[in-house]
């Protein structure tokens, strides 16, 4: 078994830190004794957070970044490379949801998604490989329990996180030998804004019991730091991975009763 990784010292950038899970990321990296660079879209909170943890003696640098957008990721991620003195860690956070059936989402919503959720961990990615491969540094993409199973009302948001196991599974293979571990986390329902401020989000989720974003990010921390491949954080991602592989009927059955019920689905419906 490989030696837990140490970030004391390490350069770590985070995107989509300011709020939920990116901040409770930040916040567990700095106890590892971390150096960290702050994205999000939001630069004013993500400064805010940066001024908050500074307090508490870590060494943090909040950048504002459009992560879909190509280039003000790369200029975002060339002044952390600068401000850290390299890339040990990328953290692949930024997202957002959508929760809407098919059919009432414009296609426009479909294409949002994929450009923050996929695209912008791509962007990210590019942009930092050359400094994490010259450290034999690691990847951290936070992917989801649908990003490996069917989630009803989440067809975008499903195939946005889909298309990241293709993407990193794939980096993987190609990055063998160069010593960059990737870790994909796939956590189930976190208390975080995420849904909240989806679009379709009026509908009440009934996702069930939530994480919080503090227990979940020592969790996908500490998978990262031991090298695993995949994460699977909490009793109800292992149980989704291995019904979705072994039973996957079972499974729509069980997510159906789950959450289908916010769409006004249930498994004996064959229309709306």
């Amino acid at each position: 078994m490989a030696a837990r990784r140490a970030l004391r010292g390490r350069g770590v950038v985070i995107t989509g830190a300011a709020g939920g899970l990116g901040t409770a990321l930040a916040e567990r990296c700095a106890a590892e004794g971390a150096k960290l660079a702050l994205l999000d879209l939001d630069g004013a909170r993500a400064e805010a957070l940066a001024v908050r943890l500074q307090a508490l003696g870590a060494d943090a640098t909040a950048l504002a970044c459009d992560i879909a957008d190509e280039a003000s990721c790369f200029d975002a991620l060339a002044a952390a490379q600068r401000a850290l003195g390299g890339i040990d860690m990328l953290v692949n956070n930024a997202g957002i949801s959508a929760r809407l059936l098919l059919w009432d989402a414009a296609p426009e919503l479909a294409r949002r998604v994929m450009a923050v959720n996929y695209f912008g961990a791509l962007h990210a990615t590019q942009a930092a490989l050359p400094s994490l491969v010259a450290r034999r540094g690691q990847i951290v993409v936070v992917s989801s329990v649908a990003g490996f199973a069917p989630l009803v009302g989440r067809t975008a948001y499903a195939a946005s996180k889909h298309a990241l196991h293709g993407f990193f599974d794939s980096l993987r293979a190609e990055l063998r030998g160069a010593g960059v571990d990737i870790t994909i986390a796939c956590p189930s329902f976190i208390a975080t804004g995420i849904e909240s401020a989806a679009p379709g989000a009026a509908r009440r989720a009934t996702g069930g019991d939530e994480a919080t974003p503090e227990a979940m990010a020592a969790r996908i921390v500490e998978a990262a730091l031991r090298g695993d491949r995949l994460c699977l954080p909490g009793r109800t991602a292992r149980l989704a991975w291995w019904l979705s592989r072994v039973a996957p009927a079972a499974y729509e059955r069980a997510m159906l009763r789950r959450v289908g019920a916010e769409f006004g689905l249930s498994m004996e419906s064959d229309t709306r």
